[in-house]
């Protein structure tokens, strides 16, 4: 595997700091990559998204084969070049997105038959064929296919795990970029057993990476970082470990106590599409009539373009008149808290104070959640 190495730089307990060489980059984890569905984050230029300290990107495989499809974009030089991004990026596989969001579809030992659910038009994928993809595509980091079940159907998460693996094993045979990481993925639900069973299943097949699927999809935290517990000694030190799909401040935090290194979600822009902000004192309401005559910045000790420069009581107006221009400016501020929130857990974790980090933001957190978030 060319380019790609993990080194830890410090650990306190079992949360990790480390860094994680791509082509396209060093990723200092823990990290938190913002969610560019159809290769654009919504409501931001990739300058923008550049200057709130981001580092990587997701883009998704699902969404992009079926507009505009991998060929267009491997034509038009892959993924950095047609959206302009020159940082590492990273594509899931489709799995979720198929077992989610397609309407009639059929699974069998090979693949899943689906149906878009742009136009109904029926497609299949395979581990082969979605590892082609995602060469065309050309992301550094890109992703196993996977079967994702309901998280409390044992005899659905068994069959589903079982094909998971036999997939897995399809996708290392598949695979012929030597500048890309293929990441596994595993599964289990919220059985602690076959938790166990798949991070042995996945790790064994030495992946340079290993991404945790099936959780945040309607399961309790106290299961999901359950889950996290029985992994973490299972899967290898010297790999990165990727929750997908998770965002929020506060399951970050939990997770990186668990020995999680990288994550994904699409929470900070939808929150501002929603005319909501992330902050360490909880979500804040915009359209709120509070705001109308507030003259502060969103959190007065965020340095973001949209704390220096403008006002609750302008995002408010912005946001009860609909404007553009207030997703983008919430998105900024969102995505900036995110990212500065992995970045003060790592720099916790070099200090060995993250637990006093984790007790200190859950206590702000809890206690002043304005809209009781």
């Amino acid at each position: 595997m060319k380019d790609f190495t993990f080194k830890l730089d410090a650990t306190d307990g079992r949360a990790r700091a480390g860094r994680f060489m791509t082509p396209h980059g060093v990723l200092q984890t823990p990290v938190f990559a913002p969610v560019g569905t159809l290769a654009s984050v919504k409501s931001l230029t990739p300058a923008q998204i550049g200057s709130s300290g981001t580092s990587l990107l997701l883009a998704n495989t699902y969404h992009l084969y079926l507009r505009p499809g991998a060929d267009v974009v491997a034509a038009l030089g892959g993924l950095h070049e047609f959206m302009g991004w020159g940082g590492p990026i990273l594509t899931d596989s489709g799995g979720f997105q198929v077992f989610s969001l397609s309407g009639r579809r059929e699974v069998d030992p090979d693949g899943v038959t689906f149906q878009s659910h742009i136009d109904g038009s029926e497609h299949r994928f395979t581990p082969e064929s979605v590892i082609a993809i995602q060469e065309q595509l050309g992301a550094d980091i890109i992703m196993t296919f996977d079967e994702c079940p309901e998280p409390y159907n044992r005899a659905y998460n068994e069959a589903a795990m079982a094909r998971t693996h036999a997939w897995a094993e399809r996708c290392l045979a598949a695979k012929q970029r030597q500048d890309q990481a293929l990441f596994g993925i595993l599964q289990g639900g919220v059985f602690p057993d076959l938790r166990a069973r798949s991070a042995e299943f996945i790790a064994s097949l030495g992946f340079p990476g290993n991404a945790i699927g099936g959780l945040s999809v309607g399961e309790a935290k106290a299961e999901m970082n359950a889950m996290l517990e029985i992994i973490d000694p299972i899967l290898p030190e010297d790999q990165p470990r990727y929750l997908m799909g998770v965002g929020s401040p506060n399951d970050i935090i939990e997770a990186v106590l668990r020995g999680v290194d990288i994550f994904d979600c699409v929470l900070p822009t939808r929150l501002a599409r929603n005319h909501a902000a992330l902050t360490r004192l909880g979500r804040m309401n915009l359209r709120k009539a509070a705001y109308a005559l507030d003259h502060n910045p969103l959190d007065p000790e965020c340095r973001c373009y949209t704390c220096s420069n403008f006002t609750r009581a302008y995002l408010r107006h912005l946001c009860v008149a609909k404007e553009m221009l207030a997703a983008s400016l919430l998105s900024i501020h969102n995505i900036h808290m995110l990212i500065t929130l992995t970045d003060d857990l790592r720099s916790a974790i070099a200090e060995n104070r993250v637990s006093a980090f984790a007790a200190h933001f859950r206590e702000n957190y809890q206690k002043h959640r304005p809209e009781g978030t």
